[in-house]
């Protein structure tokens, strides 16, 4: 079978399709994956094909702002939809589409009849068990959440108002709104996959049929890859470090962030590693050590406690570790995942980014390492996590879905 996935967004929106695309090609499948050009090398190197799409996200990794941060959206779907529909050839049998591709997606099986499947990163549907992941961290009760879930949608649809009206014309499909398409689908039980732990969110029970929870999709790598001998050799010169970053949050923050960092390791007394990330983090001492990308399984099992974002991707993979976390969310869906490591017990509370401090960091920082509570809520979830199989659950659901 001929599988595209379609995922857009930052490198924590796409890498874990990579790790879902190989084991599907693992199973025999034809897979390849569409994203912007900046993930090119990252989808190739898991053996997959790549398929460019229009837009360029490097620059909302610093903004803050939510009423911006959707005007930015705004304009990177729009530019998004101009090019979304060359990605799909006369060859492919389904459409696997995450959560930012799917409402440009529905428009393509409707005009060419190819099956779709939601393979999400985060809960979009409304539930009385949480608010919506972008807009609320804080819960306001069940009916509350539940009506605060279906006006994030709206805003939503309003996101990809004129992407779909272009895309529909390109297409010749009649034109018919976001809201309509969302309601069909929905209406339809359309099959999404939730590739996130249930150690993180349990499957709210108010959710209608078709929506999953399968645990995560890690990002690929080379099962020979191996540590940087400048970083192994860091690791073995003393007590388990801390990792501080911020992955492609905080551009243009990296001098302020890294004086920061610097004074709350050694506040806390304890070793660091920085990770550079689109923020910049850079220190030269012998108590500290500046890394680029490594893949998080073989580094986070070695750490003392991880200082990130809370971007869903990191924020599983130090669950997944076992190691505890001091979160720092920066915008979108992170301040909701940092709220719920902390329910976990396996993070400190959120210091928001605006906040941050050396002092607060040190403090958070004294905490995670010292008090074992945090270490074995982590541990218990890593525990959860290792009996999930996020690739197995979504092969199933496409050997269902063909067959059906």
């Amino acid at each position: 079978m001929r599988i595209l996935i379609a995922a857009a967004g930052s490198r924590g929106d796409v890498a874990p399709y990579t790790g879902l695309g190989a084991a599907l090609r693992l199973a025999g499948h034809d897979v390849a994956l569409a994203a912007t050009d900046a993930f090119a090398p990252l989808v190739r190197a898991a053996g997959l094909e790549f398929r460019s799409l229009p837009g360029d996200t490097r620059a909302r990794g610093d903004i803050t702002d939510r009423r911006e941060l959707m005007r930015t959206a705004a304009r990177f779907i729009t530019e998004l939809g101009q090019g979304f529909a060359d990605a799909v050839d006369d060859g492919t049998d389904l459409l696997l589409l995450s959560t930012t591709t799917a409402p440009l997606g529905w428009h393509l099986t409707e005009a060419t009849g190819i099956p779709s499947l939601g393979v999400y990163l985060q809960p979009t549907a409304p539930t009385g068990d949480f608010p919506p992941v972008v807009t609320s961290s804080r819960s306001l009760g069940r009916l509350a959440n539940r009506a605060t879930g279906r006006f994030a949608l709206r805003m939503t649809d309003r996101v990809f108002a004129q992407a779909v009206t272009e895309l529909r014309h390109r297409l010749q499909l009649p034109p018919l709104s976001p809201s309509a398409v969302r309601r069909r689908q929905e209406q339809a039980n359309w099959p999404v996959l939730h590739g996130f732990s249930t150690a993180l969110v349990p499957r709210p029970s108010d959710w209608r049929s078709g929506l999953e929870v399968v645990g995560n999709w890690w990002p690929h790598h080379d099962a020979a890859q191996k540590l940087p001998t400048e970083l192994e050799d860091f690791l073995h010169a003393g007590p388990r470090p801390v990792l501080i970053g911020f992955g492609s949050m905080a551009a243009g923050d990296g001098e302020r962030l890294s004086e920061i960092a610097v004074r709350a390791l050694r506040r806390a007394g304890l070793r660091g590693i920085l990770q550079g990330g689109s923020a910049g983090l850079a220190a030269d001492a012998d108590d500290v050590l500046t890394i680029g990308d490594v893949p998080h399984a073989l580094l986070f099992p070695r750490l003392a406690a991880v200082v990130h974002h809370a971007g869903a991707g990191t924020a599983a993979a130090a669950l997944r570790a076992g190691v505890p976390a001091v979160t720092v969310p920066v915008t979108a869906d992170q301040p909701f995942w940092a709220g719920r490591l902390a329910a976990l017990g396996a993070a400190t509370d959120p210091i928001p980014f605006r906040s941050l401090t050396a002092e607060r960091l040190a403090d958070s920082l004294t905490r995670a390492v010292k008090r074992q509570t945090y270490s074995r809520a982590a541990a218990k979830a890593a525990q959860h996590m290792a009996t999930e199989d996020g690739a197995g659950q979504a092969l199933k659901a496409i050997e269902r879905l063909t067959k059906g």
